[in-house]
């Protein structure tokens, strides 16, 4: 977790190496992609081993491309999670879908993955032909909640890819992870250190802040407004840090509030638990009409 303290963030340029290195250090990139809700974010976390990217049950949680980092003492990876693919109904969801596929070209590994409870279906196979073959790598998730016959079926179906290798994971139990990581790390090129010893993901702490509340808002208000809601941080005055949370309709404001302020009092303290203590988070509603429709806006705002 970052330091919080009261010192200005470093944001590093990825091409910029951070860390002299020797020359049989070997460090890359690994790009995952997917439909939404496939549990993307869920496996960055789980190997990186610790918490990388916001989770919720909700497609299209992850918006932004968030690296995490996997330091060795001879290697390193950066996991590149990447907003779930799909059909873009609105000027944000055309943004994250240009995110994902943008990050995809530049990787060195591609890992599709595939959610071992459904079928391989159409949505699968147009993420995989957007993919490069020759450093493509399957992984299916979720085998721990799948059936036998329901992960032979996705591995025979996936078969046809003609992938480097296939993965059966457990992003929750943990099922596959470490051959899926020894198997990156073999593949990794010869390179430098890209981020020092500690640092976790590439997010500025503003950034994660404003992730964490969102996150928090997706698991209180449960199937109201995911989609319709963002957050920025717009005040930083350590202790005090200040997060607006934007809605698209003046009716939208009471049901983020809720009763009494009882939404806003727990997303805060539900976020502010995964913060350094002493931290205070000021939470404001604002109304932005049709953001998520508007390219300007959601430029504005940070996606």
């Amino acid at each position: 977790m970052f330091s919080f303290d009261e010192a200005a963030v470093l944001t590093r340029d990825v091409a910029e190496p951070a860390v002299d290195s020797n020359d049989n250090y070997r460090s890359g990139l690994v790009g995952l992609l997917g439909r939404p809700n496939v549990g993307k974010s869920s496996l960055v976390n789980a190997m990186c081993g610790h918490k990388v990217s916001i989770v919720s049950d909700k497609p299209q949680t992850t918006r932004h491309r968030v690296m995490g980092v996997l330091t060795r003492p001879s290697s390193q990876l950066v996991f590149v999670d990447t907003p779930g693919l799909h059909k873009p109904v609105s000027a944000l969801g055309e943004r994250v879908n240009s995110t994902a596929l943008e990050s995809a070209s530049d990787v060195d590994m591609q890992c599709l993955v595939l959610d071992a409870t459904r079928a391989f279906g159409t949505g699968d196979q147009w993420v995989a032909d957007r993919l490069q073959r020759d450093r493509l790598v399957v992984v299916v998730n979720k085998v721990d909640i799948a059936a036998r016959d329901q992960v032979i079926a996705m591995l025979g179906a996936a078969s046809e890819l003609d992938a480097s290798a296939y993965f059966p994971v457990s992003a929750k139990s943990g099922e596959g992870l470490d051959g899926l990581i020894d198997f990156l790390l073999d593949r990794l090129p010869e390179g430098p250190q890209w981020f020092p010893e500690g640092d976790r993901n590439d997010m500025s702490e503003e950034v994660w802040v404003a992730e964490l509340v969102r996150e928090q808002l997706l698991a209180v208000m449960r199937d109201e407004l995911p989609y319709s809601i963002a957050t920025r941080v717009t005040e930083w005055e350590w202790p005090r840090i200040r997060c607006d949370i934007i809605v698209e309709r003046e009716s939208q404001k009471g049901m983020v509030i809720g009763k009494g302020g009882s939404i806003l009092r727990e997303v805060g303290t539900r976020a502010r638990a995964q913060m350094p203590e002493g931290a205070f988070l000021e939470l404001k509603v604002k109304v932005d009409k049709d953001w998520q429709r508007r390219p300007d806006r959601v430029e504005r705002l940070g996606y």
